[in-house]
């Protein structure tokens, strides 16, 4: 009898908590489905495996205090599977050499996309690595006038530094006088007689999977 009643006593507790819980419980053990709503942490790599991007504010405060070139966000919440119908999803990001003030990052739509598509079947908690850009190339030539007129200084520019550029609607281009502008981190990858070669793209992303709802 004594078993019995501690057996049932444990089972009253059991459904208690699953009671307080709600759908919750169930939702976390479901799969990710296309069209449901998508809460996750992110951090974006550059061909070197190096972040430039993360919402862990860990990696960001040891990256920054080596002296990183590296971006601040908040979580990111999307659509699984749906694809972006612009050309550019901006990100706020903090920029702690502007004041501590927030400006928007270019997430292009290839990203966008490849991350929405990776998030069905996912769970909550789960973490993948994405390929962001595979067979896409975001790299273009610079002259050196040009870098000139950005305050980039080609005297000092080494194969390896990563610029703050600003970029506007149109894929690895960078912003007109009247265009909205948006930030983007980019890695000088070859110097030459006439300019540098810089490179727009990310190659992965790690994702995690921190809530989601059903649709």
């Amino acid at each position: 009898k004594k078993v019995l009643f501690v057996i049932a006593a444990v089972l009253f507790v059991f459904v208690m908590v699953i009671s307080s819980m709600g759908s919750q419980w169930i939702t976390g053990l479901a799969p990710i489905k296309p069209g449901d709503t998508v809460v996750l942490d992110y951090t974006l790599y550059d061909a070197a495996g190096t972040p430039l991007l993360t919402t862990d504010s860990v990696l960001y405060e040891q990256m920054y205090s080596k002296g990183g070139s590296i971006l601040y966000a908040k979580q990111l919440t999307m659509t699984a599977n749906q694809s972006l119908k612009t050309a550019i999803y901006p990100i706020p990001v903090y920029i702690a050499e502007n004041g501590g003030n927030y400006e928007e990052f270019a997430l292009y739509n290839p990203e966008y996309n490849a991350i929405s598509s990776a998030l069905v079947g996912m769970r909550t908690n789960e973490k993948k690595k994405v390929s962001l850009t595979s067979g896409i190339s975001m790299s273009k030539l610079f002259s050196s006038e040009s870098l000139m007129a950005g305050n980039v200084n080609m005297s000092t520019l080494a194969v390896g530094d990563i610029l703050a550029m600003g970029v506007s609607e149109s894929s690895n281009a960078t912003a007109s006088n009247n265009s909205v502008t948006y930030i983007r981190l980019a890695e000088v990858t070859r110097i030459t007689d006439s300019g540098a070669v810089i490179d727009f793209g990310y190659p992965s992303a790690e994702i995690t999977v921190s809530s989601f709802k059903s649709t």
